[in-house]
């Protein structure tokens, strides 16, 4: 069994290399998404629609002797040099030389046309806009430019200060940039921690190996697994490790005491193996395969990562079960050194502790499952006040580049969400169709409640109009058609990739689309951000038929909105699959919903609790990604402990024992290890919250609290519902 775990390993190390990251923003959404559809077709119009603006200060930008613009372009110049970079955007483009920073009325305008995007108000930050070439024709990976660009504006040459860069593509390359990092990171750092937790407990080099071996395979082979199926990592991703850590642990911390516990009674290393075995192997299937149910309860989130994160885990909790039957076996009997863990610093004092605690539960069961209720009644009103954190770069640490690089952008320039209304154009444009975009234009900027968000709006209407040497809608016909198709072609001229990112042509469809790019604020929150984006629906459509209103600002909008709803649908179905799971496995229905409730309860009061902490003193504190799939997951992993709970009940009432004599006897031998288990998973835990990227952190706080709940509501309220469900169901 060890040669063949051996040939299991080294294959899926090998099949593993073909392991890739998905690093696309729209992959987070289901396929057949309409958002997609809209998204799809402004990438394939506007040739790729990736952007990175980079951003400094210069105080002598607009300064009259040209100083300024000239260092502008010879930044333009180097950034326009970057491979990958198709073209770059900047103030001085729509006029030739210098004329930019002249007093006069085209130059004024130029300015005010372009400020919000090119430059800020106050004239002292410049911001250069870098539209890259797609990912299929670019020379490089995108990685690779959106460093190159990063590295210049790191090393910005004096008196220009302050370079950041921000983006779609920097968003996504630092995201996964850091989930690569934390995946190496936390892994490492687990193992050492879980090894340390067990050295403590145990004083066994040997049981400290063979969980860390358990885990190792458990991994390969589902990163094997994962490139066979095409499964691609995501964002979350960096979890995985701790996770699948955290779960073997676990499950061994059960083995090695009952192992222990063999040896003590006098049997040799082979009978303590087959006794633990025996008592073991059931309740570890059925609690891998509980914790597998838990994490395909995340298969129903309309969040892209969350789908294929519960995907990964469920087959890392499987491949958890495969890893410790073959290695379990050899890893313990092999060689005569080292052969026996030792017993944990205050067993003893442990063993007594639980013993008081259940005399206590025994003799006032009722009491403390009312209590419990009124408790939970409380907190749960919680769940109200809690919040969605609808910035995405709060998905980042505050002190991270990208973090620091958007609040900056936002302050500065007025806005740092990009959307976009996208418009059947004629084929060829004219006055009556720009003159319509410039009304609908001026609408958005009016100013309404509900269109507050919106900080800038541009379009190629707004370059011909505004640039005109004359007030276009004052000339007679023919000279204002005439004057029309002038600057367009100047404006072709001037900008010409610029000019098709405004106006194109969809290749799939052969329909020319113009363009409207919008500047919106990032902190607003998401019912503000919805009803943002629905009333640009209504004024686009009841101006153009079929207008879209698109863009990077409304995906993310979408993704953030859902999160919520996905908490408690991914937990309904968790409970649900966990509750029929328990019921096949304990045969009884009445004990798979005792079994239920003691880890249902905690998700419920720690959500409750996150919510009265965000409205009364933690206003900062709110829902994410990683907060939408600790529901589904604490579940996953709390019912373990049950499964063991209930399982030894079951075999002691067997025996004959009574209900008292049944609740003593599981809580001396399963609750310490449920104890020392909940240990080693909080310890794992714990690690996550080192992480850089903000909703593995909440993650990692939320369950480990959870965590600790399930263990409260093992010891005190199963065997309280145990006490008296079955005492009365034994007189009945």
């Amino acid at each position: 069994m060890l040669a063949l775990a051996l040939l299991l390993a080294c294959s899926a190390a090998v099949v593993s290399q073909n392991l890739r990251f998905d690093r696309s923003v729209e992959n987070m959404f289901p396929a057949d998404s309409p958002l997609l559809v809209s998204y799809h077709k402004l990438k394939r119009t506007f040739g790729g629609n990736e952007i990175v603006l980079a951003v400094y200060e210069d105080d002598q930008l607009f300064a009259t002797d040209g100083q300024g613009i000239r260092r502008l372009r010879a930044l333009r110049e180097r950034l326009e040099a970057v491979p990958g970079v198709k073209a770059v955007l900047s103030v001085d483009l729509p006029l030739p030389g210098d004329l930019i920073v002249n007093n006069n009325p085209l130059s004024r305008r130029t300015r005010e046309l372009f400020e919000g995007y090119t430059h800020n108000a106050d004239g002292n930050t410049a911001s250069l806009v870098c539209m890259l070439q797609p990912k299929n024709r670019a020379s490089v990976p995108r990685r690779e430019t959106v460093d190159g660009i990063r590295d210049i504006m790191h090393s910005l040459p004096e008196p220009l200060q302050n370079g950041q860069i921000t983006g779609e593509p920097v968003l996504v390359v630092d995201g996964f940039r850091y989930v690569e990092n934390d995946g190496a990171r936390l892994g490492r750092w687990s193992a050492m921690l879980l090894g340390l937790t067990i050295i403590l407990c145990f004083r066994s080099l040997r049981w400290v190996m063979i969980p860390i071996a358990i885990v190792e395979m458990s991994l390969l082979l589902t990163n094997g697994i994962l490139a066979l199926l095409e499964i691609q990592l995501s964002m979350v991703s960096s979890m995985l490790t701790a996770v699948v850590m955290v779960v073997g642990v676990a499950t061994m911390v059960h083995v090695i005491l009952r192992f222990r516990e063999s040896r003590e009674l006098g049997l040799s290393t082979e009978e303590s193996l087959r006794r633990t075995c025996r008592l073991l192997l059931i309740p570890i299937t059925w609690a891998c395969i509980t914790d597998a149910v838990g994490f395909l309860a995340l298969t129903v989130s309309s969040v892209g990562p969350v789908q294929d994160y519960g995907i990964m885990m469920a087959i890392g909790s499987l491949m958890v079960l495969l890893s410790l039957v073959l290695i379990l076996p050899g890893a313990a009997l092999l060689g005569r050194i080292d052969l026996d863990p030792r017993s944990p610093w205050g067993e003893a004092g442990l063993a007594d502790h639980l013993q008081g605690l259940l005399q206590t539960v025994v003799h006032h069961p009722r009491a403390l499952v009312a209590g419990l209720v009124g408790v939970t009644g409380f907190l749960m009103w919680g769940i109200s006040f809690l919040d969605v954190e609808t910035d995405f770069t709060r998905n980042f640490r505050a002190d991270s580049d990208i973090a620091k690089a958007y609040n900056y952008v936002e302050d500065e320039l007025g806005g740092a969400g990009v959307c976009d209304i996208v418009i059947p154009a004629p084929e060829r444009l004219d006055w009556p169709f720009l003159e319509q975009v410039r009304e609908m234009q001026l609408e958005l900027r009016e100013g309404e409640e509900s269109l507050a968000g919106v900080t800038k709006s541009f379009s190629l209407a707004d370059a011909v109009i505004e640039l005109s040497p004359v007030d276009l809608s004052k000339q007679p016909g023919p000279l204002r058609s005439g004057l029309t198709q002038t600057g367009l072609a100047a404006m072709r001229g001037w900008m010409p990739v610029f000019f098709d990112a405004m106006y194109s042509l969809d290749p799939e469809t052969n329909q020319k689309y113009f363009r409207v790019m919008l500047r919106v604020q990032e902190r607003q929150s998401s019912q503000q951000k919805q009803a943002l984006i629905d009333r640009l629906e209504d004024i686009s459509k009841k101006r153009f038929e079929g207008a879209e209103v698109t863009g990077y600002f409304v995906l993310l909008t979408h993704l953030i909105d859902s999160v919520l709803r996905d908490q408690w649908r991914t937990f309904l179905v968790a409970v649900i699959g966990i509750g029929g799971v328990m019921w096949i496995a304990l045969r009884s229905l009445r004990l798979a919903l005792i079994a239920l409730i003691p880890n249902a309860l905690p998700i419920l009061i720690v959500l409750g609790g996150m919510g009265w902490a965000s409205h009364f003193f933690w206003p900062e504190l709110k829902i994410n990604m990683g907060t939408a799939m600790i529901a589904a997951v604490s579940m996953g992993l709390s019912i373990d402990s049950s499964i063991h709970y209930m399982f030894a009940f079951q075999r002691a009432r067997r025996e004959g024992l009574s209900v008292s004599e049944s609740l003593e006897r599981v809580q001396h031998n399963v609750g310490k290890a449920m104890v020392l288990s909940t240990l080693a998973l909080i310890v794992g835990f714990t690690v996550l919250s080192t992480s850089r990227f903000v909703p593995t952190v909440y993650f990692g706080v939320l369950v480990s609290l959870a965590m600790c709940g399930a263990l409260a509501g093992n010891l005190l309220v199963l065997p309280a519902l145990l006490s008296i469900f079955e005492r009365r169901r034994s007189t009945t």
